[in-house]
């Protein structure tokens, strides 16, 4: 039943924002066939709401297993260092191959995604004392190093417009043929789905896992493998988005419970919602002009995740 109730919910934000925009489009045009409109929808409208759907749900579960695999509920790629590795694995690739095309792209981004994950999991393992705030803070800082080597060397090789255009999420430049990239993050939510019980268990740490038998090393790669292949994606299509992995399982989780392979369809759908919400006030709040998604992703998620700190700390 709840995810019925999201499932509409979805859908008519999906149906508003096929004709929220500079161009003006009703439902008529389409009922007359309108050639121009419709081409309008097809090309723009329909792939940047796919876009954004797609989007939503794929940072909302990485946003899932990566709490899950950290035991820490502010954990998220956007707490981790994961952007900031995307975006590193950018700039080698706008120096190494600048002419290479959207496969040496995307190979690149996940190369230093997962590699970045896998280190800065290795640095939570070795923190003995395990604080809700500290661990997150060491992910912003460890974030914050990658972001800064990767500043230096474009500021060296004057292309920080270049590497800075990738971390600003802004869905107003989705046309077709230029955002398929992001069906990539189909199979890594479908493999999260299928693990999501196993993903439960590691969250509850790495003896009590091995105790009930699972291989937890093959269940953490697994983890980083939808997390760098998700994140890339999205990074790639349409900039980083942040604070969606962040807040999104959280409030699933303080409203639904932590069962994963329950939750999960939630917070998918829960992620998809809040994206659409904040790309179409993005395009109404100051009409004509637009707010790229990163801002109103930011502030509104940076005021969610303030409040979270605070109710944790009570």
């Amino acid at each position: 039943m709840r995810a019925l109730v999201l499932i509409i919910i979805l859908l008519v934000l999906a149906s508003v924002s096929l004709f929220v925009g500079v161009a003006d489009i009703t439902f008529a045009d389409i009922l007359n066939w309108n050639i121009e409109k419709i081409e309008l929808i097809s090309i723009s409208r329909i792939p940047r709401t796919a876009a954004l759907i797609l989007a939503g749900v794929g940072m909302s579960v990485s946003g899932v297993i990566m709490q899950q695999m950290t035991q820490n509920k502010f954990v998220s790629p956007t707490t981790a260092g994961t952007l900031e590795a995307a975006k590193m694995g950018l700039l080698i690739f706008i120096i190494f191959s600048p002419m290479g095309g959207t496969t040496v792209k995307m190979i690149s981004a996940f190369a230093f995604t997962f590699l970045a994950s896998i280190l800065f999991l290795t640095i939570v393992r070795k923190i003995k004392h395990r604080n809700v705030i500290f661990v997150p803070l060491v992910g912003l800082m460890f974030g914050g190093i990658i972001g800064s080597v990767s500043t230096f060397f474009a500021v060296q090789l004057n292309i920080v417009q270049d590497t800075n255009a990738w971390m600003m999420g802004d869905f107003s430049s989705i046309l077709q043929g230029r955002y398929e990239l992001i069906y990539l993050t189909l199979p890594a939510i479908f493999i999260t789905y299928l693990y999501a019980n196993k993903f439960t268990v590691i969250g509850m740490g790495e003896d009590f896992s091995k105790n009930l038998g699972l291989n937890y090393n093959a269940i953490i790669n697994i983890g980083l493998f939808c997390v760098s292949l998700t994140v890339s994606a999205v990074v790639i299509t349409a900039g980083a988005i942040p604070f969606l992995g962040l807040i999104v399982p959280n409030v699933v989780s303080m409203i639904f419970g932590d069962n994963l392979k329950k939750t999960l369809p939630l917070v998918a759908l829960s992620g998809a919602i809040f994206l659409l919400i904040c790309d179409i006030v993005g395009r109404v709040v100051i009409y004509p002009y637009e707010i790229p998604i990163g801002v109103t992703v930011s502030i509104i998620g940076a005021i969610i995740f303030l409040l979270l700190l605070l109710w944790k700390n009570r």
